[in-house]
């Protein structure tokens, strides 16, 4: 019963930060483009409303994609340390997180294509394909601090970066912070790597067949999804934290630097965001491996 109760409130915490951090994201970026925009937690009215609402029921298999999209996210979300707070514990959870985060991708991709909207179908064609750039010099980031660290647990090497600013690893290795970071924009599907979505082109693609609940879950999904990754930032580079407010605070901090770019930058074509993966961070990412292994 108490673990039960320790997952179900990790979940809402993760939730609530995730919808909290979307609000707050499109606030920044209608001031940084000259407009008021909406209040920042109009991201919380949205999901209230739109699972007030009903829904149009296409198939199991979208119903089936919809719920394990979001429960993938929430099993990757237990294996995050949080201010050295950590649901599940694993010596091999970074091994575990990598798994969980693309159950939850493939789920929403069987979703999409069950609905049986084309627009769909090239959203999905276009997110596996974005996952092929992307993930590479992520993981190839994370081998070498597991290399580094010798050890594959998320939660040491958070531990390992205590004492200080010049312990963290964004500031032992600035270049796999930097890989890292650019692959993090694709991952959250933010601009310039959001051709996945690209709303003028395909109707937001993955989504265009989703309202009402539907619609719902996959807000909340991508509130956990933003809670997931910048929390596996903050334990691979700026070494946790000691508390939750700072945890959180820092989670801000990386999610800001997207919001900013999304805010600013056009979208690549999809044939050139996964170019520019396979070069310029994959690039970086095996330079810094280069380094920690010599």
């Amino acid at each position: 019963m108490i673990a039960a109760i320790r997952v179900f409130g990790y979940s809402l915490f993760a939730i609530f930060i995730g919808l909290l951090f979307m609000g707050i994201g499109r606030k920044i970026i209608a001031r940084i483009q000259l407009r008021l925009g909406p209040p920042f937690y109009q991201a919380f009215l949205d999901v209230g409303k739109l699972f007030a609402r009903k829904s149009i029921t296409h198939n199991f298999v979208m119903d089936l994609g919809m719920i394990m999209s979001l429960a993938g996210l929430l099993s990757t979300m237990l294996f995050v340390p949080v201010a050295g707070h950590i649901a599940i514990k694993s010596s091999s959870n970074l091994i575990l997180i990598i798994y969980l985060m693309a159950i939850g991708h493939l789920g929403m991709a069987m979703a999409a294509s069950a609905s049986g909207n084309p627009n769909a179908t090239i959203g999905v064609s276009r997110a596996l394909t974005m996952m092929l750039g992307y993930e590479i010099p992520f993981f190839t980031v994370m081998l070498g601090l597991i290399i580094f660290n010798g050890t594959s647990s998320l939660e040491l090497i958070a531990q390992s970066q205590a004492g200080g600013l010049l312990n963290w690893n964004m500031v032992k290795f600035p270049l796999g912070f930097l890989a890292a970071e650019i692959a993090l924009q694709a991952i959250m599907g933010e601009k310039p790597f959001d051709a996945m979505v690209a709303p003028a082109e395909i109707a937001s693609g993955p989504m265009v067949e989703l309202g009402g609940k539907y619609l719902g879950l996959a807000f909340l999904t991508h509130a956990v999804s933003i809670f997931v990754e910048t929390g596996i930032m903050v334990n691979l580079f700026m070494g946790g934290a000691s508390n939750v407010f700072t945890f959180v605070l820092k989670q801000f901090e990386i999610y800001l630097i997207t919001v900013l770019i999304e805010a600013v930058f056009p979208r690549f074509r999809i044939e050139q965001a996964v170019k520019f993966l396979w070069t310029v961070p994959m690039s970086i990412a095996v330079v810094q491996l280069a380094i920690i292994l010599l």
